[in-house]
């Protein structure tokens, strides 16, 4: 059930976040602090950011909190944080999703926890919106490992309809704190106000969309989204008091925060 079938009050939705990007010399995100506010973690697999040492932190906090775990991977590119658009064979990155699933799921294992679904990050992510043959790799990729495993992508998304037709489970997200343009793309970094950050702003926003099942895009125009997870980048400037606003909004309202996959808290 999602929360834009029943409206606000008795609606359930998932609150997930990009963690596990943590290193001594790039520290990003407070993970702690951001598993006690979401019910889901997009752990990162190691090639856009992290180590090895710090995912298996950030697992094992996200079993011991009962938040569920899916594997974050992304283009081989730890400087560019995986958000550069990379031509990258098909071969290739088929090997390199596969491998950083497998990395996630070996790391997850060894603290007790488990592996729900993936959902790739960056500019991998937005790359499989529209590109029917990437995101086909990458959903061959998800099935090669795993094909319990959900795979969460943007609602309306040419990956989501590439995994439902592959037979995997899918789930469709939205984001709280990124500018939608009227298509229902995610606005580029690159261009002004693609990220928000006011905690207000941003609870309000998520609101409607619980409630209306719409976002407002960057032109005001109203964009319909159907998702069951909604996403609050760990990296963002005031990223955990957009995710407590959010939370404390939602549940006033009576919205139920439950994981989209597995069993959470």
């Amino acid at each position: 059930m999602t929360a834009t079938e029943t409206g606000a009050a008795g609606a359930t939705i998932d609150l997930n976040s990009d963690l596990g990007e943590n290193v001594p010399d790039r520290v990003v995100s407070d993970d702690d602090a951001m598993l006690g506010l979401v019910t889901s973690a997009n752990v990162s697999c190691g090639f856009h950011a992290g180590n090895p040492e710090g995912i298996r932190a950030t697992v094992d906090a996200a079993t011991r909190g009962g938040v569920v775990i899916g594997a974050h991977p992304g283009y081989d590119d730890y400087e560019g944080f995986g958000r550069r658009a990379l031509d990258v064979p098909a071969a290739t990155l088929q090997a390199q999703v596969e491998y950083q699933i497998g990395a996630l799921l070996g790391l997850t294992t060894a603290v007790g926890g488990t592996v729900a679904y993936v959902k790739p990050h960056g500019g991998l992510y937005n790359a499989i919106v529209h590109d029917e043959a990437q995101a086909k790799v990458v959903v061959d990729a998800v099935k090669a490992v795993d094909d319990s495993l959900v795979f969460l992508g943007l609602a309306g998304s040419v990956a989501n309809r590439v995994a439902a037709e592959a037979g995997l489970p899918v789930a469709a997200e939205a984001f709280a704190d990124r500018s939608y343009n009227p298509d229902g793309s995610l606005v580029s970094r690159s261009e002004p106000n693609a990220v928000l950050h006011d905690p207000d702003a941003v609870a309000a926003r998520v609101l409607r969309l619980v409630q209306t099942g719409q976002v407002e895009a960057i032109d005001g125009s109203l964009v319909d989204v159907d998702a069951q997870s909604i996403c609050f980048h760990g990296d963002s400037q005031g990223s955990i008091d957009m995710a407590r606003a959010a939370r404390d909004l939602l549940e006033s309202e009576g919205v139920t925060i439950a994981a989209f996959a597995g069993v959470g808290k």
